[in-house]
């Protein structure tokens, strides 16, 4: 397991173009890293984040340059997150609005502290969304929900939220890293290519019609069966009693993450990098 960390605690993450450059790096490197099997998305300080830097959206447009490019660009990281092979479990707490919501979105497991507030919070600055809200949002609360974040602008504390089925838990504030770690745990220990291909299933089939998806389904047992030994798999599986392969899968699952424990979450330094581990 690894952990990011958003680093501009003085900022709260507010995200800029040094901020999703650092990002994009991180993610780089944790999937070219063979022992790397679930990734922590967080935030240093007081929020996970609290959107785009409106300041340097200011600053753009002061030079006479669109932020329409900036957005192109974290949009792209986000979509990167979405579509990783590695699972990636965001721990939100303090604020997780607009950019941050979307960040948030693009996570496989969110887990929050009770204290955070969630919206979508774009139109309180006269701005739509530009990283996947509004493509994203209705998938993972619903589209009555996502309409109320969306059109009022709203933050709702994180417990108004667990009722949608997006947040997989909402905890007190001080277990926040404990829970994630936790999940990202469990979702380490079933890593490996059914797992990813089974991530990417659910991603490219978002965007596909009932019919067609369940023929890419298909589609992809197919290619996933050719690729990868399944067969082997299932004959290690009928070949042990159903408890001894329970209680092996769970040593396993432990042994392959000895010495990956997650890092702090918290760090007051504005002037380290922007995304730490």
């Amino acid at each position: 397991m690894r952990t990011l960390v958003l680093n501009r605690p003085h900022r709260r993450n507010a995200l800029n173009r040094d901020l999703i450059a650092a990002l994009d790096r991180a993610l780089t490197e944790a999937e070219a890293d063979l022992d790397t099997r679930c990734l922590v998305l967080a935030g240093a300080g007081k929020s996970f984040c609290a959107g785009a830097d409106l300041e340097y959206f200011l600053s753009l447009d002061a030079d006479g340059s669109n932020p329409l490019e900036f957005l192109r660009t974290v949009s792209a990281v986000v979509k990167r997150l979405e579509t990783s092979a590695l699972p990636v479990v965001a721990a939100l707490h303090g604020h997780a609005v607009a950019g941050g919501l979307e960040l948030a979105l693009a996570c496989d497991v969110v887990v929050a502290a009770e204290s955070t507030l969630i919206g979508d919070g774009h139109i309180r600055n006269n701005l739509v969304p530009g990283a996947g809200s509004s493509v994203r949002l209705p998938r993972k609360v619903g589209d009555s929900m996502a309409r109320w974040l969306a059109l009022t602008g709203t933050l709702l504390p994180a417990a108004e939220l667990i009722g949608t089925g997006w947040l997989h838990a909402v905890v007190p504030d001080e277990q926040l890293t404990d829970a994630a770690q936790t999940a990202a745990n469990q979702l380490a220990g079933n890593s490996g290519p059914a797992q990813s291909a089974f991530k990417s299933l659910l991603f490219e089939l978002t965007s596909l019609d009932a019919n067609h998806g369940l023929a890419h389904e298909l589609d992809a047992f197919r290619d996933h069966w050719k690729s990868t030994d399944v067969p082997a798999a299932l004959k290690a599986f009928l070949g042990r009693r159903t408890d001894t392969f329970i209680a092996d899968h769970g040593r396993d699952a432990r042994l392959g993450l000895s010495g990956q424990a997650g890092r702090p979450m918290d760090d007051k330094s504005s002037s380290s990098p922007p995304v730490r581990e």
